[in-house]
């Protein structure tokens, strides 16, 4: 069982000037579930190297279980620091795919053409893809082999408006996950703010926030069983 995950190397929250990336309990949790089940995870980004923390992912109050065992975890941390380049992937090489939230997603994997090309092709292979918290945008611009948007007529789920407008960046971010899901066809459907909330359809696997993380790479888990 080999599983990649797939991270942003965007930085740069807008114009604010104010930095971002990727949501650290969004890929430990995931990464443990993996590594837990007996997995190989594989991480890649599209620059490769070291993929930036969203600094507010790395504050007091947004640390779990998973993120302390990554901090002690000195071989996760060197596999972090060292993410394969993405353009340098195929699908045939992997069981599965997922993505980790943060916001950073939203500027770089939304429209990464390698990025979107895999979950095209992790997706006609019947293949899990599975998403989290503002990882779902990965999935602005895929397509199925219909060619209509991969989520159309599809049961998902991610960040919600409301949830974003709770941390003040509906008027920074580049689109908003739950009115893209929605104008791609998707069958958007959300549980209360910052609860845990999976959708599973099919071999597409997507959660709500970081207080689902767990529970998506859990479902994306059981696909492939």
């Amino acid at each position: 069982m080999h599983i990649l995950m797939v991270l942003t190397s965007h930085d740069q929250l807008g114009d604010t000037g104010k930095k971002t990336g990727f949501w650290l309990e969004e890929f430990a949790a995931p990464y443990y579930v993996f590594k837990d089940a007996g997995a190989t995870v594989t991480l890649a980004s599209p620059k490769g190297g070291q993929p930036p923390l969203d600094p507010k992912s790395d504050e007091p109050d947004a640390q779990t279980a998973a993120t302390e065992r990554f901090r002690a975890d000195s071989d996760a941390q060197s596999a972090l620091a060292n993410t394969q380049v993405l353009a340098g992937l195929v699908a045939t090489d992997y069981d599965a795919i997922f993505y980790p939230g943060g916001h950073g997603p939203l500027w770089d994997l939304a429209e990464d053409r390698h990025s979107i090309a895999l979950i095209e092709a992790f997706a006609a292979a019947g293949k899990p893809v599975g998403t989290v918290c503002h990882a779902p945008g990965v999935l602005r611009h895929t397509k199925g082999s219909d060619g209509l948007p991969l989520v159309h007529g599809k049961r998902v789920t991610g960040f919600t408006n409301s949830e974003e407008a709770a941390v003040q960046l509906t008027d920074i971010v580049p689109f908003l996950v739950e009115d893209m899901l929605q104008a791609n066809g998707g069958l958007y459907s959300k549980a209360a703010d910052w609860s845990s909330y999976v959708v599973s359809d099919g071999n597409l696997l997507t959660g709500q926030n970081p207080a689902s993380s767990e529970a998506t790479a859990s479902a994306l888990l059981a696909q492939l069983a």
